[in-house]
């Protein structure tokens, strides 16, 4: 049987480090944090199709976003981080490195 808290913990540290990598991704081809943190905003299929082909992990990242519910879909198709996930990406930035205001 597993340790529930060392799972939890294994998932965290996944998730810090898809937020991690997603945040390099996104200034590497000119995003801002705010594209994923808005819930209005988010990323389109094309931007997606590009992350993917710029790292290899990026699906398994996006997976593990949405499996873990730190990352959803918006009205516009769009992928976009939800609340928990913009708490923990705060966490690890700052909430001025990604304001939503």
């Amino acid at each position: 049987m597993t340790n529930p808290s060392i799972d939890t913990f294994g998932m965290q540290r996944s998730l810090r480090q898809c937020l991690s990598n997603m945040a390099a991704l996104l200034y590497r081809q000119g995003h801002v944090l705010e594209t994923v943190t808005v819930p209005h905003r988010g990323l389109d299929p094309d931007a997606l199709e590009t992350l993917e082909s710029d790292c290899r992990e990026w699906s398994a990242c996006q997976r593990i976003l949405e499996s873990s519910e730190a990352a959803t879909w918006n009205e516009q198709r769009r992928f976009v981080l939800t609340g928990m996930g913009r708490e923990l990406l705060f966490d690890m930035f700052g909430e001025g490195a990604a304001d939503c205001a």
